[in-house]
């Protein structure tokens, strides 16, 4: 079995990217084309609430604030944050891919190519500003973060630990992951965390279901690239994020909400009974038979 865990790689050969992307060669090289971003006045964002406001901005426009401690211009306040996930054309059906979207820019960059041309699923360019903190999420794809310019911190959890982290969906609850609220999440501190500091030219696998939490310390660009570690079929074809759960999964989960369903015709202890009997079954059948 091969070892899924997260792994740094540095000194890999990015192609030109790593000394051109400058403020002023992005703004001028990425040109005016308009790009959906989020933007918050506070440093952590959070998904679930959603404390944060979608708007448009040219791209070159984007840059430069997202470069700049103060604004002149700005939407909620002097000091908000910008940052962009790039989306395909038609983000309902379009994969976001640098190569297409912002074919100029990238043509600079070099692909690690640790995978066949067919798991290519999308590649997504990443700007943000210093201090601004993403949400503690999984994704259901293999990807490689790699860091251009600026640095980030990365902290990563273990699928194992999913039930410590107070899950919403694929994102956690647990939005302050250095001080968290321990009366809200008692459990949160059973989770291992793993860090680690991408400087420039870095480059970061993150294997599918690893939960990742990043701070950008500064001004910084980024491309992820996903990849389909299971065989097509097996992934939602809707999907254009690379975010919904295996259609194995989803389904399972279904099934799952119609026994629970089923099970609450019964008095609350034969409820109980019978819930513990299906846990057992579960854990014995389908959990991981390795151990960390």
């Amino acid at each position: 079995m091969h070892l899924r865990k997260p792994l740094v790689l540095e000194g890999l050969d990015l192609g030109s990217c790593t000394s051109k992307w400058t403020v002023d060669y992005l703004s001028q090289v990425g040109g005016t084309k308009e790009v959906k971003i989020h933007v918050a006045a506070v440093a952590q964002m959070d998904f679930i609430s959603k404390n944060f406001v979608y708007r448009t901005l040219p791209f070159n426009k984007l840059v430069q604030r997202a470069a700049e401690e103060t604004h002149k211009e700005f939407f909620i306040s002097q000091d908000e944050r910008y940052y962009l996930r790039s989306l395909g054309e038609d983000p309902r059906k379009d994969i976001a891919d640098i190569r297409q979207q912002f074919p100029s820019l990238g043509e600079d960059i070099t692909f690690p190519m640790f995978f066949r041309e067919e798991q290519f699923f999308s590649s997504v360019f990443r700007i943000s500003s210093p201090g601004l903190q993403l949400w503690t999420h999984y994704d259901v794809m293999d990807n490689f973060l790699i860091q251009v310019t600026g640095k980030k911190r990365i902290t990563l959890f273990s699928p194992r630990d999913a039930q410590y982290l107070y899950l919403s969906g694929s994102k956690s609850e647990v939005l302050n992951i250095d001080s968290p609220d321990l009366d809200k999440y008692p459990l949160f501190p059973k989770a291992r965390r793993y860090e680690c500091s991408l400087e420039a030219g870095d480059v970061l696998f993150i294997p599918a279901l690893w939960f990742h939490n990043v701070v950008s310390e500064e001004f910084g660009v980024g491309v992820n690239v996903f990849l389909k570690h299971l065989p097509s079929e097996c992934y939602d074809t809707t999907d254009t994020y690379g975010n919904k759960d295996p259609v194995a999964a989803s389904r399972a989960m279904q099934i799952l909400d119609r026994a629970l369903k089923t099970l609450a015709e019964l008095p609350e202890e034969y409820r109980d009974f019978y819930a513990r009997q299906m846990v057992l079954r579960i854990q014995d059948k389908a959990y991981s038979k390795n151990s960390e």
